[in-house]
């Protein structure tokens, strides 16, 4: 008697089972992490004369900014020079969690849908 379902293998399961736990043991070497972006800005001041408002290598700074955005507004942090490396980093690792994140929902996604084709087939 052959059946016209076609059943997920159990190696597709254990494939994807196996990749998911690599990702997950990824998050453990995450560093600390913030949202945002490190920006370095030179400005210009408000002063009439000063040659900050024609030469654009004569603006001040550098100065170092953390941006981001809560309910839909933008939050600016002035950082020290010292700080911004560790606020890049940061951010960075915040990138790299949210894309773990993003792979492992869609491996959850097709061992979720796997199970269920299966579960319908008993």
């Amino acid at each position: 008697m052959s059946r016209s379902r076609s059943f997920p293998a159990p190696s597709a399961l254990a494939k994807h089972a196996q990749r998911f736990q690599d990702l997950k043991r990824g998050l453990d070497q995450l560093e600390y992490f913030c949202k945002g972006t490190v920006l370095k800005r030179r400005t210009k001041c408000g002063k009439p004369y000063c040659a900050c408002r024609s030469d654009l290598d004569k603006r001040h700074g550098p100065y170092f900014e953390l941006t981001y955005k809560v309910k839909g507004k933008t939050v600016n942090v002035r950082l020290s020079p010292q700080a911004a490396p560790l606020y890049r980093a940061a951010s960075a690792q915040f990138r790299k969690l949210k894309a773990t994140l993003q792979r492992l929902e869609k491996i959850s996604q097709a061992v979720l849908a796997l199970q269920a084709k299966i579960a319908q087939s008993r």
